[in-house]
């Protein structure tokens, strides 16, 4: 029985790794988000993987091993011990939520003296105003608890 699973790649090879499976004549899907990006001198639309370094594979279980034929294919992602199944209905559903969107991003970078929400962890949902922005740190002050915290580059989302 052919079964949904989930790969892993290189980073930045989700597309390569995709169209070499493809020729291979593995079923292979790689959600791709498309985004209206703005620079200093022009607009344009840019196709990014939706799930970085993951694109899933359409197999059974006894061909599974083939896809590291690829270069860029890592290793497959396991949940309690076995290889992660996604069902056909999640697949098809991601598929149509993609279908036709152009999302507009616009990127920003912090600044000293931006307001900034607390996203997740302990104080989420409290503003803050930004202090010091480094490369993996974030200093913010809170003012209605009146302190000062860092937070950690993995959870700093503008």
């Amino acid at each position: 029985m052919e079964n949904w699973y989930v790969l892993y790649t290189k980073p930045r090879y989700e597309k390569k790794v995709t169209t070499k499976l493809t020729e291979l004549g593995i079923a292979a899907y790689c959600p791709m988000l498309t985004t209206k990006r703005q620079w200093s001198d022009r607009k344009k639309l840019v196709s990014t993987p939706l799930i970085s370094s993951c694109i899933f594979i359409h197999s059974n279980e006894n061909d599974r091993a083939n896809v590291f034929q690829v270069h860029g294919a890592v290793r497959y992602l396991f949940w309690l011990g076995l290889p992660a199944i996604v069902k056909d209905a999640e697949i098809e559903a991601m598929k149509l939520w993609l279908q036709g969107e152009i999302i507009d991003a616009k990127v920003k970078k912090l600044q000293p003296g931006d307001q900034y929400d607390v996203k997740e962890g302990l104080f989420k949902g409290k503003e803050g105003i930004v202090q010091e922005v480094t490369k993996n740190k974030l200093q913010l002050i809170l003012v209605e608890l009146g302190m000062k915290i860092t937070i950690t580059r993995g959870v700093v989302n503008s």
